[in-house]
């Protein structure tokens, strides 16, 4: 049997028709429930890269989510950090880019959002 994979976010309640994406939504909203206590949360990639960011930033907002299914091949990173006032997003990219530069050459791709 196949599901659609279509979902539906309201104010305050979460519709799905797909189980998959239940799942994977539901682990998603408690990784982002909380900015600033999420130790217990991240795999080892995810902790490493968010206490990479937060020292060299101090984001008002940090989110690091691999989205390899845990093998730790692909990370989305949702940042927001007064150091990027003034800046193009392509600047503001550059300079997260520039800070992982190692870590992405092991990596199979990012997604990476900034802003101030």
């Amino acid at each position: 049997m196949v599901f659609p994979s279509t979902f539906r976010i309201f104010q305050r309640s979460i519709s799905f028709t797909n189980p998959l994406i239940f799942r994977t939504l539901t682990t998603t909203l408690s990784l982002r429930a909380d900015n600033n206590n999420r130790g217990e949360t991240l795999t080892e990639g995810e902790k490493y890269l968010y206490e990479k960011l937060f020292k060299k930033f101090q984001p008002t907002k940090l989110h690091v989510q691999d989205i390899s299914g845990g093998c730790g091949s692909m990370y989305a990173i949702e940042i927001s950090s007064s150091q990027f006032n003034g800046l193009s997003m392509i600047k503001q990219h550059r300079m997260v880019n520039e800070l992982l530069e190692d870590d992405i050459k092991k990596m199979h791709g990012i997604r990476l959002i900034t802003s101030t």
